[in-house]
């Protein structure tokens, strides 16, 4: 993954400038994806991100596309009560940071796949539909006292 023309900059001008958060995004405007996953494979994530913005974070295209930038002020909030594990805790950190009120930025990255990917289709979507579930069922969020 590298930023597109220009987003390295870019990055660091959006959280510091406006936001307490920034994410890569293969859906932003200016992405470009050079190297396709297997056509399975984006779909299942596909789904996800649109299951993620149907029943926890609407409005945010691509949650795991890759880098995440925090202020100290935002990391320290959103990270410190984290209670989910691997591959899902995407969700609540930037859950996290929404509930605090935090501008998210979605930044267009030049993205291609690497089949050296750690993400086994089967097991760990399952794990993350379940985190999914969890995190909405838990009502995490700033003034919630589950989390």
């Amino acid at each position: 993954m590298q930023f597109s023309e220009g987003a390295g900059e870019a990055v660091l001008n959006e959280v510091v400038g406006r936001c307490h958060v920034a994410i890569a995004s293969r859906a932003a405007v200016g992405a470009r994806i050079e190297v396709h996953q297997q056509w399975r494979r984006e779909m299942m994530g596909k789904t996800y991100n649109r299951l993620i913005r149907l029943l926890v974070l609407p409005g945010i295209r691509d949650t795991q596309c890759g880098f995440k930038v925090f202020t100290a002020e935002a990391a320290t909030a959103c990270f410190s009560p984290l209670r989910t594990q691997r591959f899902g805790f995407d969700v609540e950190v930037l859950l996290r940071a929404r509930r605090h009120g935090w501008a998210i930025a979605e930044v267009p990255v030049r993205w291609r796949h690497i089949e050296e990917s750690r993400v086994h289709p089967l097991r760990d979507s399952s794990r993350m539909l379940l985190d999914l579930v969890l995190i909405r069922v838990r009502g995490v969020g700033v003034n919630s006292s589950r989390g």
